[in-house]
């Protein structure tokens, strides 16, 4: 048996990638979570997790020696440079991750959700892109209400993020996420049909 199309899932923030994935989970589909995996990788006593403290300061601890990741991420996406050297310590940490659970998928195809998959070389892990999109004044809304988040905090995260005609453009297949969920359901019965057609004609 061939190995199963690699799919990747991406959208910038509040685009709604986890309600596709949702959905397309119940269908029986394998899917990595590249958010859940960077989770993983700092995990409450991980030599990351350590490294991050050093570099920081315990202040970037909760009482529990869990990450504060809210407080992690106010300053790292308020100073590029701690970015880009956080950015150094994790990534190949949940690139490593993220091809081992691909490498054992049994689906017929497998999913890697990624809001940062056409940013740097995780785009490489898939063969075929699907983009959720919505408009960026729709992102700004969700994510405010659903985080918490200041609209300062929502914006720089967006900014840090590849643009959203640079995401459409790299895109195979593009879900609208703008309508009602009902029209969702809609497009992700059509896109589950076309991945399975593609996976089986591999």
């Amino acid at each position: 048996m061939s190995e199963p199309l690699r799919v990747g899932i991406t959208g910038g923030i509040g685009s709604g990638k986890s309600a596709v994935t949702e959905r397309l989970t119940s269908r029986g589909i394998e899917v990595v979570d590249a958010d859940i995996v960077a989770r993983e990788v700092v995990a409450t006593g991980s030599p990351a997790l350590q490294k991050i403290a050093q570099h920081f300061g315990n202040d970037i601890l909760l009482a529990d020696g869990s990450l504060d990741r809210a407080a992690l991420r106010r300053i790292v996406f308020s100073d590029p440079d701690q970015r880009l050297w956080l950015e150094g310590l994790t990534h190949p940490l949940i690139g490593e991750s993220i091809a081992r659970q691909l490498a054992t998928a049994k689906s017929p195809y497998v999913v890697l959700s990624s809001p940062l998959l056409l940013e740097g070389s995780q785009r490489n892990f898939v063969e075929h892109i699907v983009v959720v999109d919505v408009a960026e004044s729709v992102q700004l809304a969700r994510t405010t209400a659903r985080d918490n988040n200041s609209e300062e905090l929502v914006r720089a995260i967006m900014a840090a993020q590849i643009s959203r005609n640079s995401r459409l453009a790299a895109a195979d297949t593009v879900i609208d996420n703008s309508g009602a969920l009902t029209d969702l359901d809609q497009q992700v019965d059509a896109l589950h049909e076309k991945l399975l057609n593609l996976s089986a004609a591999r």
